[in-house]
């Protein structure tokens, strides 16, 4: 009996020890009283998730990898490695790559408020994407403050890891990514709207250094922008089948972070490739930019295993004309693509961000989506609705690709990718001057556009490329 009363007391004493540890636990490291509650672990579609429901807190890890590879064949003659037995810069190179190495922690820490840093290490450096912190107490609206995409291209705001082919099309270099600012967007049924003003772009080490000396050394502004959106959405009751019609406009005044300059503005863009870093569109840098204006219409739905997108997007550079004697410099181009899951499945559509999101299917083997798309992009600047390039200010060049797809989903969190894709290049997308695009009277390669003489006078880099991805995200 006496060891009974004895081994009971031991146990009360270790249990009242226990709670004054667990009481001096419910401190933080600022000696500070802190409310400790207790959260569950659990894998939601391979995502490791911790939350406790009744707190509305949920916190999660969101790492993606994408290793890609690339070859590049069919370019014109002039692409050789050598002529006249000195290294050729129009030579197109095989490679692989990892496209994108992220790794974001997201969490909702109430039931009204929302926060999220994300971060690229492809380059071996950190690189913020994402940071910031959004308010949404309040039915179907959200007001965030930090760094985002603005909401403008329904393909650059679609996430990397749904998108249906390896790279956005071409024209979507015209539209703005992320910056730092503050967004107003609500969502309905029926209807969406979107407004912000932004600033700087925070991205890496260059362009902090471009903000960092040019606010010390000339007191220049950072640089606003104002971008609206507007999305009808008349098919919002049925679950099988979406219909997104939007539009979007953006004044923007110079960026100070641009590693371009100051005043300076710029349309470049690679042919939807990303081993391949050349670009061919490029209209160099064009001094005395005031600011510019973009604008883009879209339309896009699904229904069942169907999804379509189109968008044309068209951005212009206001010029001081004392500095630069041109009219308004514009860019545009546009494009149509589509998916279809061949084994079941659906497509499916984020009401609350007006973008499309992961497929999902019905097998335990995963499923296969055949891909197709045709987009033109034009950075041959001037007059918008001319196709005369004798009016156009800069020659910047422009392109068309066509491209055929196939995405294997063998489970949630994993995506292979095979992509085949024709580029088309005119004899100005000559990389500022760095390619070949034909041949002159002579039957030497040349540089200069105006020298290529061919059989339709078109010249120009056209070639293939076959691109193949493993993604994963956890």
């Amino acid at each position: 009996m006496k060891k009974l009363l004895l081994s009971l007391a031991l146990v009360g004493m270790s249990a009242g020890a226990f709670a004054q540890e667990a009481e001096k636990a419910d401190v933080n490291q600022y000696g500070q009283k802190v409310e400790a509650l207790p959260v569950t672990a659990e894998v939601q579609d391979g995502i490791l998730v911790f939350q406790n429901k009744q707190a509305n807190y949920k916190m999660w890890f969101d790492v993606r990898i994408q290793a890609d590879a690339a070859v590049y064949f069919g370019a014109p003659d002039f692409c050789a490695k050598e002529i006249d037995g000195k290294s050729n810069t129009s030579h197109i190179g095989n490679g692989m790559s990892i496209r994108r190495a992220r790794f974001a922690v997201k969490a909702q820490l109430s039931k009204y408020w929302y926060g999220e840093i994300d971060t690229d290490w492809t380059s071996g450096m950190p690189e913020i994407k994402d940071a910031y912190v959004a308010f949404n107490g309040v039915k179907g609206l959200e007001l965030k403050a930090g760094n985002f995409k603005e909401n403008f291209s329904l393909s650059r705001n679609t996430t990397s890891r749904y998108l249906m082919f390896m790279e956005r099309p071409m024209v979507t270099s015209l539209a703005p990514s992320r910056h730092l600012g503050f967004n107003v967007k609500y969502a309905h049924n029926w209807f969406w709207l979107s407004g912000g003003v932004f600033g700087p772009e925070l991205k890496g080490a260059e362009e902090q250094t471009a903000m960092e000396d040019g606010n010390k050394d000339y007191g220049y502004n950072e640089g606003l922008s104002y971008t609206g959106k507007v999305v009808f959405r008349p098919l919002h009751k049925p679950e099988n089948a979406s219909l997104h019609i939007g539009a979007a406009v953006s004044y923007r005044n110079p960026k100070l972070t641009s590693t371009d300059g100051y005043y300076v503005g710029r349309f470049s863009s690679r042919n939807s490739t990303n081993i391949n870093r050349k670009k061919y569109l490029d209209t160099d840098d064009v001094k005395g930019l005031d600011h510019e204006v973009a604008w883009t219409v879209e339309l896009a739905g699904h229904w069942n295993k169907l999804r379509v997108e189109s968008a044309y997007i068209a951005r212009g550079m206001y010029l001081d004309r004392t500095v630069n004697d041109l009219p308004t410099q514009w860019a545009q181009g546009w494009y149509v693509e589509g998916g279809f899951l061949l084994f079941g499945g659906k497509q499916n559509y984020d009401a609350g961000g007006a973008k499309y999101t992961r497929t999902t299917s019905e097998h335990k083997w995963g499923n296969l989506e055949l891909t197709a798309r045709y987009e033109f992009c034009n950075f041959n600047t001037g007059d918008l609705f001319s196709n005369d390039v004798t009016k156009a200010g800069i020659l910047g060049g422009s392109a068309e690709a066509w491209a055929v797809g196939l995405n294997y989903y063998p489970i949630k969190n994993v995506k292979i990718m095979l992509n085949f894709q024709h580029n088309n290049n005119d004899r100005y997308a000559n990389a500022k001057g760095k390619s070949y695009v034909g041949y002159d009277l002579n039957g030497k390669p040349t540089k200069v556009p105006a020298k290529v003489v061919a059989a339709n006078g078109k010249g120009g880099v056209d070639y293939n490329m076959l691109a193949l991805r493993f993604q994963v995200a956890f």
